[in-house]
């Protein structure tokens, strides 16, 4: 079986790997094209945001079913499937209270103690997977957990009035973010870096500016971060209002760079600051499903598996916005 690994110091293309069998409540999963993120890129550079990883990288994919294993129900052979990336036990006091995503034993495939997608097999629990409409292309069911960490930082915001919302960062999060606060009453812009990518924002109706464009007033209800960068939060810090809020989607933050931020202005401002994970995959599909975000444009380079490790360094470029491999 072909995968593609991290052994701790590079990213490995093994061509010899023994394929996987779905445990109990798993299912064997064939992708058929996976997404690289910027979270796949820090491991690539040796910095796991949840600490060291090695094994088969990736956690952003489209698959078919080919297999399940003993009490894996809700999915069946043949069927094509997204999923959340959050492999839970179902049994710690997070789980029993319906908090899965927090689980105490938790595994992240390619991330966190579970091998990923960057591969021609791989399992993962049948309660995380979501069946994709064949009205959806690959193209675009690629972006559901990506979509799916949007909405739940939409999610966590209370809406009153019709507050002002900023969201940082142009990568491919920001842009999705960016088009899920549209759904709520609010004025929403998107400030980024990258000319190309905000003419995107043009087409949506989306406002958009170079994030060096505007002025450091605290006047903004809520900022959501999505630059994984120490200064994307320095800047959210600036741009909220006294008792506002800054969601922050970044994990890993300063890992790579070694930089702290002063967190002063939280104090002084009396700002919530709150932290977004992954949310409701189901959600996200039927989003797709309905064209209530766009996504079109947003695959930028088409790569093999076997060019792994120029794939991840190309995801890494500041003009792509999401690279695929097809397996």
């Amino acid at each position: 079986m072909r995968a593609l690994r991290f052994d701790g110091k590079s990213v490995v293309f093994d061509a010899k790997s023994s394929a996987p069998k779905p445990g109990a409540g798993e299912a064997l999963l064939r992708p058929t094209m996976v997404g690289i993120s910027s979270i796949d890129v820090m491991i690539a550079r040796g910095a796991g945001p949840l600490g060291p990883f090695t094994g088969v990288m990736g956690h952003e994919f489209v698959a078919v079913v080919e297999d399940a294993g003993e009490g894996a129900s809700g999915v069946k052979a043949g069927s094509r499937v997204v999923g959340s990336i959050i492999a839970m036990c179902g049994k710690c006091d997070m789980c029993r209270s319906g908090l899965g995503a927090h689980c105490r034993e938790k595994t992240v495939p390619g991330v966190q103690g579970r091998d990923g997608c960057f591969a021609e097999r791989f399992t993962l629990p049948a309660a995380c997977l979501c069946e994709v409409p064949d009205s959806l292309e690959d193209d675009v069911a690629i972006f559901a957990e990506p979509l799916s960490c949007a909405l739940q930082a939409q999610q966590q915001i209370r809406v009153e009035g019709k507050p002002y919302i900023t969201v940082l960062g142009d990568g491919p999060l920001g842009l999705l973010a960016a088009q899920a606060m549209t759904h709520l009453n609010a004025s929403v812009r998107l400030l980024g870096r990258h000319e190309e990518k905000l003419d995107k924002c043009e087409r949506w109706g989306i406002q958009h500016r170079h994030v060096n464009d505007v002025g450091r007033r605290a006047d903004q209800d809520v900022v959501v971060d999505c630059t994984g960068t120490t200064e994307g939060l320095t800047l959210a810090m600036r741009l909220v209002r006294p008792r506002g809020v800054i969601v922050l989607k970044s994990l890993g933050l300063g890992v790579e760079d070694g930089k702290g931020v002063d967190l002063t202005p939280l104090v002084e401002g009396e700002i919530q600051l709150l932290g977004s994970r992954t949310g409701p995959i189901r959600e996200a599909v039927a989003m797709l499903e309905r064209s209530d975000v766009v996504v079109e444009g947003l695959v930028t380079k088409r790569m093999r598996l076997e060019d792994g490790a120029k794939a991840i360094a190309a995801a890494g470029e500041s003009g792509q916005i999401k690279v695929v491999m097809e397996v």
